[in-house]
C-alpha cells in the first residue's frame, strides 16, 4: 500500500496504535544512544582527568577531559548532514538501524582504550577519534527518531509524540548514571583501573536489544507519500518530455522539456539559512544547561566535599523524575504552542541559577538532589517541546537534514564546548560561581530572543513535501 493511501486507510485508533509502537521503539532507541553518549559526559567529569591526564592540577586535568567530550558535540552536525542526507533520500528506518551500530561498536571500544599510564597520551588521542563516531552516531540518530515519532502522529499530538525521543536522554543519563555510580563504590585503584570500564562494554548488550527493536517498526507513510508525489513529478515530466519531442519531430525542430530533477536535501536546507541559524541559536542554551547539570555541575559538587557516588546517583535519580516532566512539557506545547513553554522555561531557569549552585556547594546529599531535580524539571519544559519545534521547520524531503542540522547545530554550541568554557572560567574567577551564572544567563536570554523570532510551528502541515 502507498503512503498516501496508508495514511487515508488507517482508522484514528489504528493510526494510534501504530504511532504508538514507533513512538515506544523511538524512545527506546534514543535510551540507549543517550545511554551511550552521556555516559561519556559523566565519566569525563569523574574518571578521565585521572585516567587519562594524570599528573595535571585537578581543574586542569577536567578542562582537558571536557575537550575530548566536546569532539562528539563537534561531530554531531556532520552526523546530520550525513544520516539526514540519506534518510531523506532513502528513508528514516534504515539510518536509524546504522546510527545505533555505530554508536554501540564506538562505545564499547571506549570501554578497552588504556589508560595514559599504558600507552601516554596515545590514550587521549584514542578517546577523540571514537567520541568523533559518538557524535557522527547521535547526530544522524536524533532526527531520524524524532521525524519517525512525528511523522506518525496525528496534528495535535506531535509535541507529545517528538517528546517521547528527547525523554531518551534522561533515560540514558539515569541508566549510565546508575550504573557507573554501582561501580564507583568499587575501591578507588579498582574503579579507576577497570571497574568505570564495564558500563561502556554492556553498551554491546544494549545494542542488540535496540536492533532487534528497530528492525521491527515501519517507514515514516508521509515520508513514503512525498517519495511517491516526487517520482509522479518525474514520470509527468517525462511524459511531458516525450511529447515535446514528438511535436518537435513533426516540426523538424529539436528541444523538449527539462525533466524534474530533486534537489539535494542540504541545499534545499541552506535555501533557507534564517530558518537553520533561528532554529539553532533557540535551542543553544537548553543544551548548555543540560551539559552543566551533566558534567560541571557534577565535578563542582563533589569539589565541595559531597560524596562522588552519592552524587552520581542524586543526579540519577532527578534525571528518572525529569522524564514525566520532558514528556509533559512536550504535551504542553501542543496546547499553548511551541514558544511559549520553551520562552517560559528559560525565564525561569534564570532565576533559578544562583540557589541552584548555593544547594549544589551544601555538602549536602538530599540538598545536591534538589538543586538537581528543580534544575531538571524547570529545563523540561524546554526541552519536552524542543524536539517538535525543530522538526516542525522543514519540508518532508529536507526535515531529515535540517531537523538534524539544526538540532546539532544548537548542541554544538550550546553544549560542545560549554563544559570547559564553564569550568575555565570558573577557574580562572577564583572559584567563584557568579561568572558561571552571567555565563549561562546571557546564553539563555540569546535563546529567548531567538524563540521570539522563529515562527510558532504548531499548526504547520508536515504532509509538505518542500518548505
Amino acid at each position: 500500500m502507498s503512503g498516501l493511501t496508508q495514511l487515508q486507510a488507517m482508522g484514528t485508533a489504528e493510526r494510534r496504535k501504530e504511532a504508538r509502537t514507533v513512538i515506544a521503539s523511538s524512545y527506546l532507541g534514543s535510551t540507549i544512544e543517550y545511554y551511550d553518549f552521556l555516559l561519556y559526559a559523566t565519566a569525563a567529569a569523574v574518571v578521565f582527568p585521572k585516567v587519562f591526564f594524570s599528573g595535571m592540577d585537578d581543574w586542569v586535568g577536567v578542562v582537558a577531559a571536557y575537550g575530548t567530550f566536546a569532539a562528539g558535540y563537534v561531530a554531531r552536525p556532520l552526523g546530520g548532514i550525513i544520516f539526514g542526507h540519506f534518510g531523506d533520500r532513502v528513508g528514516r528506518k534504515g539510518m536509524l538501524i546504522v546510527s545505533m551500530l555505530v554508536m554501540g561498536v564506538a562505545s564499547t571500544l571506549i570501554g578497552l582504550v588504556p589508560g595514559a599510564s599504558v600507552v601516554g597520551p596515545w590514550g587521549a588521542v584514542m578517546l577523540v577519534i571514537l567520541r568523533v563516531f559518538q557524535g557522527i552516531a547521535v547526530g544522524g540518530e536524533w532526527g531520524g527518531a524524532a521525524l519517525m515519532a512525528l511523522e506518525h502522529s496525528e496534528s495535535g499530538r506531535r509535541g507529545f509524540a517528538a517528546s517521547f525521543v528527547n525523554a531518551g536522554a534522561p533515560t540514558g543519563a539515569v541508566l549510565g548514571t546508575f550504573i557507573l555510580g554501582a561501580f564507583s563504590s568499587l575501591p578507588n585503584d579498582q574503579f579507576l583501573a577497570w571497574g568505570w570500564r564495564v558500563p561502556f562494554l554492556l553498551s554491546f548488550v544494549l545494542l542488540g536489544v535496540g536492533m532487534f527493536v528497530r528492525l521491527k517498526v515501519s517507514e515514516s507513510p508521509i515520508f513514503k507519500a512525498a517519495l511517491e508525489q516526487e517520482k509522479r513529478e518525474q514520470e509527468d515530466a517525462e511524459q511531458a518530455e516525450g511529447d515535446q519531442a514528438e511535436g518537435d519531430q513533426a516540426e523538424g525542430a529539436q528541444g523538449s522539456a527539462a525533466p524534474v530533477r530533486r534537489e539535494i536535501p542540504l541545499l534545499q536546507v541552506l535555501r533557507r539559512p534564517k530558518t537553520l541559524i533561528f532554529t539553532m541559536l533557540a535551542g543553544a542554551a537548553g543544551f548548555a544547561l543540560q551539559v552543566v547539570l551533566a558534567t560541571f555541575a557534577v565535578t563542582f559538587a563533589v569539589s565541595k566535599g559531597a560524596d562522588r557516588q552519592g552524587v552520581l546517583y542524586a543526579y540519577a535519580a532527578a534525571s528518572l523524575v525529569s522524564i514525566v516532566f520532558v514528556v509533559l512539557g512536550g504535551r504542553l506545547s501542543d496546547k499553548l504552542g511551541r514558544r511559549p513553554v520553551m520562552v517560559g522555561g528559560l525565564l525561569v531557569f534564570i532565576t533559578y541559577l544562583v540557589p541552584m549552585f548555593q544547594l549544589l556547594s551544601s555538602n549536602n546529599i538530599m540538598l545536591i538532589f534538589v538543586a538537581f531535580a528543580v534544575g531538571l524539571m524547570i529545563h523540561s519544559t524546554l526541552f519536552g517541546p524542543l524536539a517538535a519545534f525543530v522538526s516542525e521547520q522543514f519540508g518532508t524531503t529536507s526535515r531529515y537534514t535540517g531537523a538534524s542540522l539544526g538540532y546539532q547545530l544548537a548542541t554544538l554550541l550550546g553544549a560542545g564546548f560549554t563544559p570547559g568554557i564553564v569550568a575555565q572560567i570558573f577557574k580562572d574567577s577564583g572559584q567563584n560561581t557568579g561568572s558561571v551564572v552571567w555565563y549561562l544567563a546571557i546564553m539563555s536570554v540569546v535563546s529567548i530572543v531567538f524563540i521570539l523570532l522563529t515562527r510558532e510551528p504548531r499548526n504547520n502541515d508536515l504532509q509538505t513535501v518542500r518548505p
